[in-house]
């Protein structure tokens, strides 16, 4: 491979104003793409096999007109202060607004608040109920601006109007979030290369990736149903890999370019070298994000391939794009006019780079170090034993918002659990004592403590399917909620058994629920397909059987540690001022398997850079810890710049106002901060110098099987040692001033 990138590398330099025409095509096609199509988004969840899912199947075939799969909407409705909505003028008000929406477009049913029981006690508020014949992805924007255009007739008439459902969809935030991570980027790329041209290459090639996957998805979500968080997640993984890969490219770039190449020498060899590496890293970031579609929802599954593709387009962009317009600027790129001092100092020998005597003081205290690191970040797990699952609703959604303040507003008139009812489904179809068991089910619900108000029973057209609504005194999220569903199916079973029906609890809080608890199960074992991957695919780079297994271990250990921080702050509240969370809920059921996903790319990404100049220098006959300080010589500055680029794109989401991407960024920026800095950068030299040679024993038996990827093109420098010796003409060299080094 590392071959083959070699001359890809030298290509894409001599023919650079061809490649650079192609990309822009590619962009130009993208955006001219989004022009012409409506993308849409969706937050819709279904998971066959569960009971929810069952139950809402069910109802499809038996009440069709309450549109079970439809997108639904709430309307709520706020009296002004002191005035009640049951007053003649106001009445006359919120019965004109339901008109209206019944004749909206796709508008399947509407409750009217007076009809429907659907009035606080105080007569100060009240809702209608909207269903709609289509599911939300299939929401036309003229169904969406009816739905608004009744909210705003309702504010004009004097009353307060809120709108809440997964029929509203969430207003596309700013772009403060982007903008602050391409700025702090753009200041590490300036400090690690002191050259103005050689940090705006990273920047230019991100932004066109990232332009091109953020389009391409666009245009995809008009012919697939997409998650409304797969665009954010895109632009999340997108921007920073994206910037890292080019860092590692461009450093050896200039490398090359020291050592006297011609620039499409160096080009070609950076990309032989480096360029094999990013491609490794891009795999096992793109594998373990497709991977997330194996768990079977559709939702997860939108979210990991457009991250996926976004990897992709990053990974193609560094091996094409990149080493073009290097073939612009040439030797430029080796300026370092903005160097301070000390780095100079330590270009020139005359000072220890930071990276060596971080490395050096590691190895002195091996077991000091270790032990700090795996107790530091044990304490920090301790609280993901009280992890705990959800799904985001409208309690989540971004303050002020309308949908949190139709939820807010519903749970002042009705209660917390008014926003989230449970629907309980009575299928007597095999049964000849529907009614009974109806009744029986009705009389089960009233005498569970946590059961605010149960609703009469609804029957289908046969009178074998009885429909019954239940509103729990508790939020959708919180516990006592979800305890409140698995009470009810278990208490089900005496009526079952009793009547020969079956008893089911749907509804979005009930499916939110499963999809959680479905997802919780399915964590573990997606993470051990992800460290097995990591494993096998570490066996192979490394050549090695201690190496995989620290590697693994270490990237365990700082997905634990993440998780115990989220649960820290976005569930027990810890620092939540700090971080502008408005109020405490359990973690967003879709983190922790994206965690898992997105931090072993980035986990085996830092491992690559650092441990694979360990394994070169031990090859060439250094001595274990010699081999460690000289990898630290040649990655820890690289992969302290790449760590810092991410943390700063991925902590810039903090900013968001929605709780879903704002634990997102936390969850990235924290597990990249302990993975680079106290599991790559501490833990990993700890535990090999505490191993010694021992690292990088193999079997013999099994170095026969294992084929030799050379990651690090140690064959491909031999090839071309071999052919410059042969040719006897001297490698051109060039007289540069002397420059910086981001590797040292």
């Amino acid at each position: 491979m590392a071959t083959f990138l070699y001359r890809l590398g030298r290509l894409a330099f001599r023919r650079r104003r061809l490649v650079l025409l192609a990309w822009i095509a590619v962009l130009v096609a993208a955006v001219i793409g989004v022009s012409g199509v409506s993308g849409s988004t969706t937050d819709d969840f279904t998971l066959p096999g569960t009971q929810s899912q069952q139950a809402i199947d069910l109802l499809q075939e038996e009440f069709p007109q309450a549109s079970a799969a439809g997108a639904t909407a709430r309307v709520v409705i706020e009296a002004p202060d002191g005035q009640k909505l049951t007053s003649a003028a106001h009445r006359q008000e919120v019965e004109s607004l339901v008109a209206h929406l019944r004749r909206a477009p796709q508008v399947a049913s509407v409750i009217d608040p007076f009809t429907g029981g659907l009035v606080s006690s105080s007569g100060s508020i009240a809702y209608a109920q909207v269903t709609y014949a289509v599911p939300q992805a299939d929401i036309t924007p003229a169904a969406s601006e009816a739905l608004h255009e009744a909210a705003a007739r309702g504010e004009k008439s004097g009353l307060r109007v809120s709108l809440g459902g997964n029929a509203v969809l969430e207003e596309e935030g700013s772009n403060a979030a982007e903008l602050i991570g391409l700025l702090v980027a753009a200041f590490v790329l300036v400090i690690t290369f002191g050259s103005l041209v050689a940090a705006g290459l990273p920047l230019l090639s991100a932004i066109i990736g990232v332009g091109i996957a953020l389009c391409s998805i666009t245009v995809a979500s008009s012919f697939v149903d997409m998650a409304s968080n797969a665009q954010t997640l895109a632009l999340m993984l997108g921007l920073a890999v994206a910037i890292d890969y080019a860092l590692f490219v461009v450093s050896r770039y200039r490398t090359e370019l020291r050592e006297g190449h011609t620039p499409e020498e160096a080009a070609g060899r950076a990309l032989g070298t480096a360029g094999s590496a990013v491609v490794f890293a891009g795999l096992t970031v793109i594998i373990a994000l497709a991977g997330l579609s194996v768990i079977g929802i559709a939702m997860l599954t939108t979210m990991g391939l457009a991250a996926a593709f976004a990897i992709t387009v990053a990974v193609l962009v560094a091996l094409t794009l990149l080493p073009a317009t290097l073939g612009f600027t040439g030797t430029r790129v080796a300026d370092g006019r903005l160097t301070t001092r000390r780095v100079r100092a330590e270009q020139r020998g005359r000072r220890v780079t930071m990276g060596v005597r971080w490395g050096r003081f590691v190895t002195r205290h091996p077991w000091k170090m270790l032990l700090a690191s795996v107790v530091g970040l044990g304490v920090l797990a301790i609280p993901a034993l009280s992890l705990r699952l959800t799904l985001p609703d409208d309690s989540m959604a971004a303050p002020g918002s309308t949908q949190r303040v139709a939820y807010d507003t519903l749970s002042k008139g009705f209660g917390p659990g008014f926003s989230g009812p449970l629907t309980i489904v009575v299928d007597a179809r095999d049964s000849e004592h529907a009614k009974t068991a109806a009744k029986d089910t009705s009389a089960m619900l009233d005498g569970l403590d946590d059961v605010a108000t149960v609703r009469p029973p609804v029957f289908n057209d046969a009178g074998d399917v009885a429909l019954i609504t239940a509103v729990p005194s508790s939020s959708p999220t919180s516990q006592e909620t979800v305890d409140l569903v698995a009470d009810i199916r278990e208490r089900s079973d005496e009526v079952e058994q009793g009547s020969g029906t079956q008893v089911m609890v749907t509804g979005m809080t009930a499916l939110n629920i499963d999809v959680s608890a479905e997802l919780g199960e399915a964590m573990v074992p997606y993470l051990a397909v992800v460290v097995g991957l990591a494993l096998i695919l570490l066996l192979l780079v490394f050549r090695s059987v201690l190496v995989p297994i620290k590697a693994a271990a270490g990237f365990l250990l700082s997905i634990v540690a993440t998780l115990g921080v989220l649960v820290a702050v976005f569930q027990w509240g810890w620092l939540k001022d700090v971080f502008g969370i408005d109020e405490t809920a359990p973690i967003v059921s879709l983190l922790p398997i994206l965690l898992i996903g997105v931090v072993f790319g980035l986990a085996m990404d830092y491992e690559v850079f650092l441990v694979s100049g360990m394994r070169e220098a031990y090859v060439h006959g250094a001595g274990p810890t010699e081999a460690i300080i000289t990898g630290f010589r040649h990655g820890a500055r690289v992969v302290t710049a790449a760590a810092v680029i991410m943390i700063s794109v991925f902590a810039g989401f903090l900013l968001d106002d929605v709780a879903l991407v704002k634990s997102i960024g936390m969850g990235l920026a924290t597990a990249v901060l302990f993975d680079a800095f106290v599991i790559r950068m501490t833990l990993v030299p700890a535990v090999m110098a505490l191993l010694g040679a021992r690292a990088w024993a193999l079997p013999r038996w099994l170095d026969r099987l294992l084929p030799d990827v050379d990651v690090e093109g140690a064959k491909l420098r031999q090839v071309l040692a071999e052919r410059d010796r042969q040719s006897r003409i001297p490698v051109q060299s060039h007289q540069e001033p002397a420059t910086p080094t981001p590797l040292g």
